[in-house]
């Protein structure tokens, strides 16, 4: 327990670079989510191709050999365009390695969960909003943006959980977040077992802050349905 206290300030700066990462990572996940939502509901043949492929591929390839693929292909990719123009040779960083292969995967996961969440959207009422002469983006930020979050939360809240977990397998590219230096420490202490439990403990907390804050939102964004049913 010594040995934990004694490392409590490292650990701190992990769980912040973890946080840090998920958070990131659902950012990008969430864009790629949009665009990809929006590809398979109403883009041409092509666009709807890409977008099935894409989600196909993102959910089929396991977490980590996408990190290892983004970090180890990624870096010779750009290596070798840089030596095509002259550059010099760079070391990508693990941090944002990480990111993009964590927000590529989730990308494809929340793709399904906005077009399932924009298909439960009743047709009635964007039917009516446009017969009270509502078009375009007006249309879409009061009727259907409204709607399709209060759809979309739980799937994106459970997509959120899940992410925050996978983050922990960016450790065997080097990135010194919460699992890493839990690792690195036990190890130096000879008490693995302690620092990991304390790692534990630190996701449960992060999942179940997030639990609560998602379940304010849904509360926030569900006033009124118990109403108009």
């Amino acid at each position: 327990m010594e040995s934990l206290i004694r490392y409590a300030p490292l650990l701190a700066g992990g769980a912040l670079v973890t946080v840090s990462l998920a958070v990131i990572s659902l950012f990008l996940a969430t864009c790629l989510g949009a665009l990809g939502a929006a590809g398979r509901i109403g883009g041409s043949k092509f666009g709807k191709g890409a977008v099935l492929v894409y989600t196909t591929m993102a959910r089929g390839i396991p977490d980590l050999v996408m990190i290892l693929l983004v970090y180890f292909g990624g870096q010779r990719l750009v290596n070798t365009i840089l030596n095509a123009v002259g550059g010099e040779p760079i070391n990508v960083s693990t941090f944002w390695a990480g990111v993009v292969a964590i927000g590529f995967i989730y990308g494809a996961y929340l793709t399904e969960t906005f077009r399932g969440a924009y298909q439960t959207i009743p047709k009635g009422q964007v039917e009516a909003a446009q017969a009270l002469g509502l078009r375009g983006f007006i249309l879409h930020w009061n009727v259907t943006i409204p709607q399709l979050i209060r759809f979309a939360l739980p799937g994106y809240a459970n997509v959120w959980q899940v992410l925050v977990k996978s983050t922990a397998v960016v450790s065997v590219i080097g990135l010194k977040d919460l699992v890493g230096l839990a690792n690195d420490a036990g190890k130096t202490a000879r008490e693995p077992f302690i620092f990991f439990v304390a790692v534990l403990a630190v996701y449960l907390l992060i999942t179940w802050a997030s639990t609560l804050i998602f379940e304010r939102i849904e509360k926030r964004y569900s006033v009124g349905m118990a109403n108009a049913r």
